[in-house]
């Protein structure tokens, strides 16, 4: 796709692990097929005016060199466990050409979390020019970032504060992007509807207890009935082949470096 269209990647469909697992000798670790192999979940943003990661986990690097990202306008936080923000440190390749800050938009308890592990990065002595320069903006309402409008979308996901997003594109395409959730609120499922994309936590077949399973998700997409979803955040028990054929026609799993169009 040209730097012209509007488009989204996904950099990585996996769990916390990705698949192949370290030791791991099943069918989908062992797999040729390389739909199964998945890196930790992530996605990127493409517009003509804006550029946008969310989440920096740890096979960021390999993500960024295998799509061709050179950069980014911003970058959004989704919750504060390792596979989602221990790529921070690889966001400096992101700055070397920026003279302003890199805006990171999260919750203030996952902001709290970076500083913490980065905390040289956030330091008021960080001028070094090779250095990450963060600009920490914590979310609560609606904003936007270039021709992005966001709703940041509380979900439950274990014990740590976790959002999704809705992304609307100003060409009138809206997406919906929840990698880590068990549960969705009412007041987050209110702003779901009419949906042209929704990206979706999928883990495995059988029920989890901070991840929703195949059928729970297709529950959800039953009730909110976007155009289309996509499924992400999948674990080493499900074989993409078989999976994509166990679906209906408007929903598939997503693999790493699908692209998808944001024309309406």
């Amino acid at each position: 796709m040209s730097a012209e269209e509007s488009y989204l990647t996904f950099l990585g469909t996996g769990t916390s692990v990705g698949i192949p697992v370290i030791g791991c000798i099943c069918d989908v670790c062992k797999s040729p097929d390389p739909h199964n192999n998945r890196t930790r979940a992530s996605l990127f943003i493409h517009t003509p005016e804006t550029k946008v990661l969310i989440d920096s986990g740890p096979d960021l690097r390999e993500q960024a060199l295998r799509e061709n990202i050179t950069e980014i306008d911003a970058v959004l936080y989704t919750h504060s466990h390792l596979d989602h923000v221990v790529g921070f440190d690889e966001l400096r390749a992101f700055c070397w050409k920026k003279k302003e800050p890199l805006p990171l938009y999260a919750s203030e308890s996952c902001l709290n979390v970076l500083i913490n592990m980065f905390g040289w990065a956030f330091h008021a002595d960080n001028t070094h020019s090779g250095y990450i320069k963060p600009d920490p903006r914590p979310i609560s309402t609606q904003f936007t970032i270039g021709d992005l409008a966001i709703h940041p979308l509380h979900v439950l996901h274990g014990s740590v504060e976790t959002h999704g997003y809705r992304i609307d594109t100003q060409g009138g395409f809206s997406i919906a992007y929840l990698p880590d959730v068990k549960t969705i609120p009412e007041e987050s499922m209110e702003l779901l509807g009419n949906l042209d994309l929704l990206i979706i936590d999928s883990l495995r077949n059988s029920p989890h207890s901070t991840h929703l399973c195949v059928p729970e998700t297709l529950a959800i997409v039953d009730t909110l009935a976007p155009k289309r979803t996509l499924l992400t955040h999948i674990c080493h028990e499900l074989d993409h082949a078989t999976l994509a054929s166990s679906l209906t026609k408007n929903v598939s799993p997503a693999y790493d470096g699908l692209k998808i169009s944001l024309r309406v």
